[in-house]
């Protein structure tokens, strides 16, 4: 355990950050990106990035929703060191420091009823006054305690104020006569989350605490815990919130929230890394960028005041350039998680083995997996080929007789790309045409639509056999 003191961490200490989420039932976006700084910062110093449930609301916290944060955290990669921890199953060592507290005198008995409470805040209100209650129990002797129920109360200094040195919100000020005497254990025993935060971060060895903006108020009352104790202090950065394109805080009516609907949509988890660590952070002028490249950058002092906005258009800019990029291999699996959480049917082998060939020419100018899918069609459709509205177009009677006539020119071709490129060539010279005008037919008779990868490349994936089959079957039916 580390020595006592109330310095905060220092850098010579080797890094550890944590993420502690309460069990909601799906891990948010904001909650994911503050996962995601703590996870770069740790893993790009050789750190420890540890992962604490904090469950301490019993009718919320159930392990279906344990489940999704985990399945959240999965998806995005995000591994943590260690055991999960379970802040409920540790409130025996929580009680444990509110009674070593209240030996040391640090914190009190308070025998105050919530009547007596909210009568003295009834009047302070009346009277315009402060309504922080302030214990008559504070200084009472021992000796007049009641046999009666009691909290226990830390015993906050009255005067001074209390500096947090934060790396992202500078130096925060608060003064003393405005922090009440917390509350550190409830009178049925059971302690109050502020005091196990604290106790649980000090006892998992955690030197960088990287949490949401709207905690800051709570390191102030939680340091006057670890200085009672004794124990240093973490290095505080408190990062803003995520605001929706608006700039209004985000919520439902701007899209998704829980990275579980982003897997659904089909945005890739190397993108989704790459955009949310961008989102409040940044590294000069780069925008994309690899995950090595995040663990080597990533500061605290990237971090920015103002609330971040999410912004979908940049989200899927990003996205796209790590499909194009990514390796076809771990792309075509990851479409599989992605079939699997949306509800949709999985690949069939010979879907898959197409995908695996085709990957090559699908992956360039995708955002989404489901454009991916789009430009994909030709490998996951089943002859006969039945083409949508527009690709209908380009089979009229004209374009049936051209594919006719170059359907038998390419039984004779090798099934090289140049060879191909070279008899479709040859065929337009002869037709007095140029290869655009082939390409639209083409396209509708191989895959059933109008934008799709190049002709040849679909010919390559599809083979021989199945590319001149669709070609005669496109040649030999009925104009639409």
């Amino acid at each position: 355990m580390t020595s006592p003191s109330t310095s905060p961490a220092t850098s010579a200490q080797a890094v550890v950050t944590r993420f502690a989420p309460s069990p909601t039932g799906y891990l948010h976006i904001g909650g994911a990106r503050t996962a995601l700084f703590n996870w770069l910062y740790a893993r790009g110093r050789g750190g420890k990035f540890l992962l604490r449930i904090e469950d301490t609301d019993r009718a919320r916290s159930t392990p279906e929703a344990t489940e999704a944060l985990l399945k959240g955290l999965d998806w995005l990669g995000l591994d943590h060191d260690g055991e999960v921890i379970s802040q409920f199953e540790r409130a025996p060592r929580h009680a444990e420091v509110a009674h070593e507290l209240l030996s040391k005198g640090a914190a009190y008995k308070c025998f105050s009823s919530q009547e007596e409470i909210e009568a003295f805040r009834e009047a302070a209100r009346e009277a315009g006054t402060s309504t922080l209650f302030r214990s008559p129990w504070r200084d009472a002797d021992p000796a007049t305690h009641p046999d009666a129920p009691y909290v226990i109360r830390l015993r906050t200094p009255e005067d001074g104020e209390t500096v947090i040195e934060d790396e992202v919100q500078g130096t925060v000020r608060i003064r003393n006569d405005q922090l009440d005497d917390m509350i550190l254990l409830r009178s049925d025993g059971t302690p109050v989350y502020m005091l196990a935060v604290v106790v649980d971060d000090h006892d998992m060895g955690v030197t960088h605490v990287i949490r949401g903006d709207d905690h800051l108020n709570n390191a102030a009352r939680q340091m006057g815990i670890y200085t009672a104790m004794g124990w240093p202090l973490p290095v505080y950065a408190h990062i803003p919130l995520i605001h929706g394109p608006d700039g209004k805080k985000l919520s439902k009516r701007h899209g998704a929230l829980g990275v579980d609907e982003y897997q659904k949509l089909g945005y890739p988890a190397a993108g989704m890394r790459n955009y949310l660590a961008r989102l409040g952070w940044s590294h000069g002028d780069d925008e994309f960028f690899t995950d090595a490249q995040a663990k080597e950058w990533f500061d605290l002092s990237g971090i920015g005041k103002s609330p971040a906005r999410l912004d979908f258009k940049k989200l899927e800019n990003i996205c796209g350039q790590h499909i194009a990029v990514g390796d076809d291999a771990a792309l075509l699996h990851e479409i599989e998680a992605y079939l699997a959480a949306a509800g949709l049917p999985a690949f069939t082998e010979a879907q898959k083995s197409g995908m695996t060939q085709g990957m090559y020419c699908l992956k360039d100018r995708a955002k989404t997996f489901p454009e991916l899918l789009e430009k994909a069609h030709f490998i996951l459709t089943e002859t006969p080929i039945v083409p949508d509205e527009k690709a209908a177009k380009n089979l009229d009677a004209v374009s049936r007789g051209i594919l006719a006539s170059l359907t038998p020119q390419l039984q004779s071709a090798s099934w090289s790309r140049e060879e191909l490129e070279g008899v479709t060539a040859q065929f337009a010279e002869e037709q007095n045409t140029k290869f655009g005008k082939l390409a639209g037919p083409l396209r509708a008779a191989l895959a059933g639509r109008s934008v799709t990868p190049s002709v040849f490349d679909m010919m390559l994936v599809l083979g021989k056999e199945e590319s001149l089959l669709r070609l005669e079957q496109a040649a030999a039916s009925e104009a639409p």
